[in-house]
């Protein structure tokens, strides 16, 4: 989920009881987790995923800045692909200095159910810039083929 609707500054949008009795409701998982941590930099994130279907394979693309490719952990169990890790917070020492922190941290875990018809075995990530790519390639016989008239 995007945080595009929230045109408010995040002190507005937590003084509005409507939005504050909604995450009180659904709790930290409020909108996909989209208000938790919201302003304080601190709680739940979930980097945001896109996924898309070629001919060979899906290809799923995450947002991981700040996230070193050892925190992160990638599985298939049941045909549910798991994405898990973690932005560590970078804690540096200030003195007599305003310090706001809105950039959240924490662990996270996206899952994503995929068709059965995908071969497990063969699956590749590639981490660089930030952006995590895991590519899961479709079976031999889910894949279009051209069937010639004679």
């Amino acid at each position: 989920m995007t945080k595009a609707y929230l045109t408010r500054r995040p002190a507005q949008l937590f003084a509005d009881p409507f939005f504050r009795s909604l995450d009180q409701f659904f709790g930290d998982e409020a909108f996909g987790g989209a208000l938790a941590g919201l302003g304080s930099g601190s709680g739940n994130w979930a980097p945001a995923v896109d996924v898309r279907e070629t001919d060979d394979a899906f290809v799923f693309t995450a947002e991981l800045p700040g996230v070193n490719k050892d925190d992160v952990s990638i599985t298939i169990e049941d045909n549910v692909l798991t994405l898990t890790g973690e932005r560590k917070f970078e804690n540096e020492e200030t003195k007599n200095e305003f310090r706001r922190i809105e950039r959240s941290y924490g662990r996270f875990t996206r899952s994503f159910t995929l068709p059965r018809e995908v071969e497990t075995d063969q699956v590749e990530a590639k981490y660089g810039e930030g952006l995590l790519t895991v590519s899961v390639p479709k079976a031999e016989k889910t894949k279009p083929r051209k069937i010639e008239i004679s």
